[in-house]
């Protein structure tokens, strides 16, 4: 059983439901060090002034937010942590939302939430109501000294937190050089489009999906600890294809169907 990392009671009106907070990933990046390839040594990197060149001791280091080049305003740990959200055993739900509202954009990191003592009744009671509304609750909750503003939602028997991203923090779209109504689309380009769209839709099946580079990475590092010897071919440089669209999204259906037809 995994271990809690969060402990409190979500609260909506006069409503308070004793939970426990998990972490609902573990991402599986592959992690390397800086090596010295003369002597297969880690690397050690020293924090230096950039003015002096000298080695520079922890306790002498400040924050400083940068106002112009070479300009800093220099904050003290005692100054930010009276700034610091006091520390609240509750996620105060706040709004309840539909879930198509919320664009996927605004969704940073998922949690999940299970009951605590005395709190599995108010928990199904919540989850019960929100799935059959299919509502999202806007909520705000301090993890580790900072404030968070939260989704919760139902997912199957559990409720899932998902911290969000403020709105300052999501870049906007409008000065992206995406094509507008310029750009003519006509309606069997479209047909086919849609065709292709259908042809290739299925029920979400997670399992299907796999981190194809990081297997090889693994698979390239075990081969190397085994002794093995590793020969690097140089990947041949395809030239730019110019692409007729008609073509390639009746050729992308004849595919389709063909693999289709081989199953």
């Amino acid at each position: 059983m995994p271990r809690p990392i969060w402990s409190g009671a979500i609260s909506f009106g006069l409503v308070n439901v004793p939970v426990k907070l998990f972490s609902a990933v573990s991402p599986k990046d592959v992690r390397f060090h800086q090596i010295d390839k003369r002597s297969n040594a880690r690397v050690k990197q020293k924090r230096v002034s950039s003015t002096t060149g000298d080695e520079v001791a922890y306790e002498d280091i400040v924050k400083g937010y940068e106002l112009r080049p070479d300009t800093y305003v220099t904050i003290s740990p005692e100054e930010l942590d009276a700034l610091d959200p006091k520390a609240t055993k509750t996620i105060d739900i706040e709004d309840f939302v539909d879930l198509d509202q919320i664009d996927p954009v605004f969704y940073e990191r998922p949690y999940y939430l299970v009951p605590d003592k005395g709190g599995a009744k108010a928990y199904a009671l919540l989850r019960a109501a929100m799935t059959e509304s299919n509502k999202v609750g806007i909520a705000r909750v301090v993890l580790r000294t900072k404030q968070y503003l939260a989704a919760i939602r139902a997912k199957g028997d559990v409720l899932v937190l998902e911290t969000m991203l403020y709105p300052d923090e999501v870049n906007p779209t409008e000065e992206l050089d995406v094509p507008g109504d310029e750009v003519e689309v006509t309606p069997r380009e479209e047909k086919m489009a849609r065709q292709l769209i259908d042809s290739l839709t299925t029920e979400f099946d997670p399992d299907k999906y796999h981190d194809e580079y990081r297997e090889r990475v693994l698979e390239l590092i075990e081969q190397k600890a085994s002794g093995q010897e590793i020969v690097v071919e140089e990947a041949a440089e395809e030239p730019a294809k110019v692409v007729d669209l008609m073509a390639a999204l009746e050729a992308s259906l004849a595919a389709v169907k063909k693999d289709r037809t081989r199953t």
